[in-house]
């Protein structure tokens, strides 16, 4: 069994220039714009903490691109404007007969469309949760301006691939349990193995763009997306690759997750109304929904991106690890690991915790969990007045594997806009949160530094800590202008 394990962004223990291995449950970093930016990892020692500037371009890692499958639509602008409206993707399920689940909704994906992305034979043969990673991987090239004529400025054999998921092709295992079953094993498709696998969504990618560097996939549940991040950033500091597709994806709507996630009791059954069904630190809460999409990132290291001349959103600057060693599902009751876990990273980062004005939540909207996030947020961030704190899920769901690689994507938004999308279905708010919830509506805020949660494994009950990601904002004007004119911001503030 694995034992609970907490993901912090900025901790490793460094003996510089290079972060390695990579260490389990790892949580990423971000950076805007990091051309001026100090960026420091440090020792973590008993006592006393030396930090250290990475200047090094070959080792400093930028977000060059994103891609998404949401269900908001496959557009990264287009995703965190509805986010930005607080508008619901939650809707009654149709993928297949839900009316006899305690449970009949979701932020189920309608109408996708590889829109040409993806092979007409391929097609028909690939799980979900494979076409969504292929869809979501050449958006996010594309957006970081590598689209099909600019792939002449990759070096293939020094390109890779990692994406993971949480539960993997779900739909092709479930029909062919039901072939086999009901139709014998002669029926089953030649391709049920090979297509069924969790890294042939990757692998599909790498084959289609010729990336023959690292391809392969990592299962983490929720912290799933963060585990990538982290190990394409440490395959371009090691100077192996220069540019990495990294992410999550979940195709999740089968009846047998579904069963098994009701059995779980992890999901809310307010039926009646499914678009306030998640509802994170509400009083009336009942459990979180389920959400499903991917969400990726193209990494490269600063001195291949500067050399193309391509757009800098970001940089990933390092992370930390820890685990509580305590039991499959249940945190360690005094959250000592959680709170140790953030104060490495920030440590690691070179941020003091007052610098901290911007939480995207993880945010379940399950009953324990919520106040359990809290509880250990407040371990660390004493002083809550200024910070914000909204929840991407309570519009989206809980996208499982893809949670961190979306929500990572909204962050991003969030520090290049000067937006924050509200927290919505903030009706009756639990008490002794104090933090800013961006109850219901959207706020204008600057961001000094954010911090993306994450859990590992959510439930009614329990709280299981996954991932934490780091945003940290630059005053790098020309590229705060573009978005700033844009949003129409107040550029005197910039």
């Amino acid at each position: 069994m694995e034992a609970q394990a907490l993901v912090q962004a900025t901790f490793i223990s460094v003996s510089p220039p290079l972060i390695n291995p990579l260490p389990k449950n790892f949580l990423p970093v971000f950076v805007k714009s990091p051309v001026h930016t100090t960026v420091r990892r440090g020792r973590v020692v008993a006592s006393a903490t030396a930090l250290k500037q990475e200047k090094d371009p070959k080792k400093r890692v930028v977000i060059t691109g994103m891609g998404l499958v949401s269900v908001f639509g496959n557009d990264v602008n287009t995703y965190y404007d509805r986010l930005l409206a607080g508008e619901s993707g939650i809707t009654v399920i149709d993928k297949f007969d839900a009316s006899k689940f305690p449970t009949q909704f979701g932020g189920q994906i309608r109408g996708f469309n590889s829109d040409g992305y993806i092979d007409a034979k391929s097609n028909p043969r690939l799980d979900d949760c494979q076409l969504y990673c292929v869809l979501a991987g050449k958006k996010a090239l594309e957006d970081a301006g590598l689209g099909n004529d600019e792939h002449s400025k990759i070096d293939k054999g020094r390109a890779g691939v990692v994406v993971g998921s949480g539960v993997g092709c779900f739909t092709k295992l479930s029909n062919g349990v039901q072939t086999l079953i009901e139709r014998g094993h002669k029926k089953l498709k030649p391709c049920f193995i090979p297509c069924g696998l969790l890294n042939m969504g990757p692998a599909k990618l790498a084959m289609d763009l010729g990336f023959m560097g690292p391809n392969y996939s990592i299962s983490a549940a929720c912290a799933t997306s963060n585990f990538c991040f982290c190990a394409a950033a440490n395959h371009i500091r090691e100077g192996k690759v220069d540019l990495m597709i990294a992410g999550g994806v979940e195709a999740s709507f089968v009846p047998l997750g579904f069963a098994g996630l009701s059995a779980f009791g992890a999901l809310s059954t307010r039926n009646d109304d499914p678009k306030t069904a998640s509802r994170p630190w509400d009083k009336d809460r009942d459990g979180l929904v389920l959400g499903e999409g991917a969400g990726v990132l193209v990494m490269e290291s600063l001195e291949h991106a500067k050399k193309r001349d391509a757009p800098i959103l970001a940089e990933y600057l390092g992370g930390a690890v820890n685990c509580d060693a305590y039991h499959i599902t249940s945190p360690r009751s005094d959250g000592f690991c959680v709170s140790s876990c953030i104060q490495r990273s920030l440590v690691n980062a070179g941020v003091s915790v007052e610098k901290v004005n911007y939480i995207n939540g993880h945010a379940t909207s399950t009953i324990i969990g919520d106040l359990s996030e809290i509880n250990a947020l407040k371990k660390v961030f004493k002083n809550t007045v200024g910070i914000k704190m909204n929840a991407t899920k309570s519009m989206i769901g809980h996208c499982m594997g893809a949670a961190g690689g979306l929500e990572a994507i909204a962050t991003i938004k969030a520090i290049q806009t000067g937006w924050l999308h509200p927290t919505i279905n903030q009706f009756n708010q639990e008490p002794g949160i104090e933090f800013d919830t961006v109850a219901n509506r959207k706020q204008q805020h600057e961001i000094n530094v954010g911090v993306k949660r994450a859990e590992f494994i959510p439930s009614l009950t329990k709280l299981d800590l996954g991932s934490f990601k780091f945003i940290k904002i630059e005053s790098e004007l020309g590229f705060f202008r573009a978005f700033c004119i844009k949003f129409e911001l107040d550029l005197s503030k910039i």
